[in-house]
């Protein structure tokens, strides 16, 4: 492939620290709070996945690019990642099977994306000092401008983001004839999701995220569903209403990541920014139910307050983070509800945790 001009490039963050690189040829400036994920594979996965939404993604395997992109392996119908950062941007890829270059996909959509960054020590810091919102820009002459801009820029914390990347219109995925139906509240759904779903004999109705109880109810599902999306969870009050109906009329609900988290808040229990999140194909979590440990899939700059879940007489711990011992999982004692914070779907991942969607089966055969 033909190189694109390369110009000088910077990541500006917000208490204005600065790196220097390459624009790859897409030229511009993106906004959006920096956070990383440690991925060794599955850059298209990430780059679509819809809980990225207004983030600006750090990759810190060196190499991004290297094996092209393969539309079926999205998450969503389009890049939801602000910007992207990396060390070495491979224009070339060497899987047969792909079907284009990266840049070819990043360029459909305009991503500005720098490579030629220090990523090992932007990301130590990013480490040192928390998530932050930052900007990425070729455009080095506006740099006082950009400054400005980015002290303008909201904070992730209380930003509402479900409604930018949750569907319009309702729509049905799987096998019409399928023993189970499922209501899935979209707050920005993964595809892997329902493919998940759809393969523990489930057919699935998605709405959008600001849809009634009474709207998801009147499909007369088996089960329903709260996914994964980007933003902070408590503006999200008509949502957690949704959740509470549901659980207050004990029919079987899960919920994934953001999903989880609205679960905990309609309980009640608060949720919180971390200073990183989890963000990564790796996490270590153990089931307290069976003993076991599961590597997991992970995305979230938002957690639910374990202190408060302890203290809740109708909620049990079922899964714990073992890095930093964040609460991972809970179930509800008197209700037809769980939830985990990490992601059983993967995409990418592996797949220790998969059992989860047959598990959302038993719970619907079991009511």
């Amino acid at each position: 492939m033909k190189y694109k001009s390369r110009k000088k490039a910077f990541v500006l963050l917000a208490d204005g620290t600065k790196f220097y690189g390459k624009s790859i040829g897409i030229e511009g400036s993106a906004f959006g709070e920096i956070c990383f994920n440690t991925g060794m594979t599955g850059y298209q996965e990430i780059f679509t996945d819809p809980s990225y939404f207004g983030q600006i993604m750090v990759t810190t395997n060196t190499h991004i690019g290297n094996y092209g992109v393969l539309e079926k392996e999205s998450q969503s119908d389009k890049i939801s990642i602000a910007g992207l950062i990396c060390k070495d941007f491979s224009f070339n890829y060497s899987r047969p099977a792909g079907e284009m270059s990266l840049y070819d996909f990043l360029e459909r959509q305009n991503l500005v994306t720098i490579s030629d960054v220090d990523t090992r020590a932007l990301v130590n810091y990013i480490r040192e000092h928390g998530a932050m919102n930052a900007v990425i820009s070729t455009e080095i002459e506006k740099e006082e401008n950009l400054k400005e801009a980015l002290q303008n820029a909201p904070s992730m914390e209380g930003l509402e983001l479900a409604s930018k990347v949750s569907t319009e219109e309702t729509y049905t995925y799987g096998n019409p004839d399928a023993k189970f139906k499922i209501a899935a509240l979209d707050l920005g759904i993964k595809r892997n999701i329902l493919e998940n779903m759809a393969s523990e004999d489930m057919f699935i109705k998605v709405f959008p995220y600001n849809s009634s109880f009474d709207t998801l109810s009147a499909w007369n599902p088996d089960g329903y569903f709260i996914s994964n999306g980007p933003g902070d969870p408590q503006p999200l009050k008509e949502v957690q209403a949704v959740a509470k109906e549901i659980m207050d009329a004990n029919k079987p609900l899960f919920g994934i990541c953001l999903g989880h988290q609205i679960i905990a808040l309609a309980n009640g229990i608060p949720t919180f920014k971390m200073f990183n999140g989890h963000r990564g194909i790796n996490h270590p979590v153990k089931n307290l139910i069976t003993g076991k440990g599961e590597i997991t899939s992970q995305n979230h700059g938002f957690a639910v307050e374990m202190e408060a879940a302890k203290k809740h007489p109708d909620v049990e711990i079922t899964h714990i983070h073992l890095n930093d011992q964040t609460l991972a999982g809970m179930r509800l004692k008197d209700k037809k509800c769980f939830s985990v914070q990490y992601h059983p779907e993967a995409g990418p991942g592996t797949n220790d945790s998969i059992y989860l969607f047959k598990q959302f089966k038993d719970l619907i055969l079991n009511q």
